[in-house]
């Protein structure tokens, strides 16, 4: 069984991460290397997916400002809307 790290698609990034440049569905050369592909290419998504969560853990606080300043907004139209209509009108639901 040839190891990754005599493949011609093994590459290791100057940070140690791997890349295969191999394509499953072309020019796989053992079973296993299919294997390996995709617990690298899980990894990836996994590591896509923090750094998502990251992303929208530090964007949470900013949304919930957001929502409360677009609720006061709407509640400050609805006062400002009510003049239209006279208090035997409005009818409380």
């Amino acid at each position: 069984m040839i190891q990754c790290q005599d493949c011609e698609f093994f590459h290791r990034d100057p940070n140690g991460r791997i890349r295969l440049s191999c394509d499953p569905f072309s020019n796989v050369k053992e079973p296993d290397c299919l294997q390996k592909w995709q617990l690298l290419k899980s990894d990836q998504l996994v590591q896509a997916y923090q750094t998502m969560l990251a992303f929208y853990h530090r964007l949470s606080p900013l949304q919930e400002k957001m929502l409360k300043l677009v609720q006061r907004e709407v509640d400050d139209i609805e006062d400002s809307e009510g003049w239209k209509t006279g208090p035997e009108d409005q009818t409380d639901l």
